[in-house]
């Protein structure tokens, strides 16, 4: 899916229009159409506004992962993961791969 695509179907999942979404981020719908239609990438700076605006992280506007993050409270927990001592992160991330798979069987 095209970077135009995935911004028209998250600003359709919003109800809002192109215009909307142009003041949202300081620019006009008609550029926002022209993103929509591949016709111009927007710089790293717009893209990430746009991100933002539509609630996802810049990885999956762009392509670059099909998982949508689009709880804030997760995301604050996942950067507070990575920040752990390394010792304790790993602690965490088996802890969590236990519980992860103990769900994947209880599931069969």
């Amino acid at each position: 899916m095209s970077l135009g695509s995935r911004i028209i179907d998250l600003r359709k999942q919003k109800k809002w229009g192109r215009d909307e979404l142009g003041k949202i981020i300081g620019t006009s719908g008609a550029m926002i159409g022209k993103y929509e239609r591949n016709e111009m990438t927007p710089s790293v700076e717009i893209a990430k506004k746009i991100a933002e605006a539509l609630e996802v992280s810049l990885d999956y506007l762009v392509g670059s992962t099909s998982f949508v993050l689009k709880d804030k409270q997760m995301l604050k927990r996942l950067q507070d993961i990575n920040n752990l001592p390394d010792k304790e992160k790993d602690c965490l991330i088996t802890t969590i791969d236990h519980f992860i798979k103990a769900s994947k069987i209880n599931q069969m």
